[in-house]
């Protein structure tokens, strides 16, 4: 697959991120806007779907946070597909353009492209078949300082997994840019927990969790969290998440690792699938089809 193609198809995903937000997610902050019980919290919700407008039409970033990227690759991926996205990243830091925020962790040395050692962060998921599937989650650091991880006991079960996410949230307070999205790892091992948490808030807010006991704790936990009166920005109200997103993997018997991921009011994602004839298409999820 033509290596010019791809980071083509890169700069793209990281446009539409930027600037736009998935379906999904305008029309969870319009109803949160049409059922927030706080004035305050109206005005914060109506001014950032201002924002939202804004953004589509004058093309430019939705927020000056344009964060690091997480790209999720699925398929067959070789050394061009990593070049082609690095090389994607730092064009489209200066042709969008998208603020240069990654930085040595003790220098704080800036290279201007968002390109660093680490960084951009690409999982890859092999595949067998020959479409190339390409999805970017670009992360704020006002959403993405708040992580945790609690390695729990089998004993807590749910109700430590409910605590510590309540607990997280609220800690949290304003400072994640609320309403949020709330990503949650369960099991596995302690950083596989918080990738998933990550990666759990690739799934739109319309769309259940196949797992109806898992779909039941998400729905549980977004009712909860919305009565903590936290609400829009951290001004009070009762939005302060658009939903929770869970994903599980097994773990040790011994162990309940647990991590959350929270996602600011600018949940923003894109995908895009490469063909083999060179077709490409464009989506807001990889789940979508």
């Amino acid at each position: 697959m033509a290596e010019d193609l791809i980071e083509e198809v890169v700069v793209q995903l990281l446009r539409e991120s930027a600037t736009t937000l998935p379906s999904d997610v305008i029309e969870a902050l319009h109803r949160a806007e049409a059922t927030e019980e706080s004035e305050v919290g109206r005005s914060q919700l109506r001014t950032i779907l201002k924002n939202i407008d804004a953004a589509r039409r004058l093309a430019v970033p939705l927020c000056q946070d344009t964060g690091v990227h997480v790209f999720l690759v699925r398929g067959n991926a070789d050394a061009a597909v990593e070049r082609s996205i690095l090389s994607g990243v730092a064009r489209a830091t200066a042709e969008i353009p998208l603020r240069p925020n990654v930085v040595h962790p003790l220098t704080r040395e800036n290279p201007g492209t968002n390109v660093a050692e680490g960084l951009p962060h690409i999982i890859y998921h092999p595949a067998d078949d020959d479409i190339l599937e390409i999805t970017v989650l670009p992360k704020g650091a006002g959403s993405e300082n708040m992580t945790a991880l609690a390695m729990l006991t089998p004993a807590q079960g749910i109700r430590g997994i409910k605590q510590f996410v309540l607990d997280t949230v609220v800690r949290a307070g304003g400072r994640p840019c609320p309403p949020t999205i709330v990503g949650v790892g369960i099991g596995g091992t302690s950083d596989l927990a918080t990738g998933l948490a990550k990666q759990a808030l690739l799934r739109p807010l319309d769309l259940p969790h196949p797992d109806p006991v898992i779909a039941a704790l998400e729905e549980e936990l977004a009712e909860a969290l919305n009565l903590t009166g936290i609400g829009p920005m951290g001004l009070g109200g009762s939005s302060t998440v658009l939903g929770v997103r869970i994903a599980t993997a097994y773990c040790h018997t011994a162990s309940l690792p647990v991590a959350v991921n929270l996602q600011c009011w600018a949940a923003r994602r894109a995908t895009a699938r490469i063909y083999p004839d060179g077709r490409v298409k464009f989506r807001g999820s990889p789940f979508e089809p």
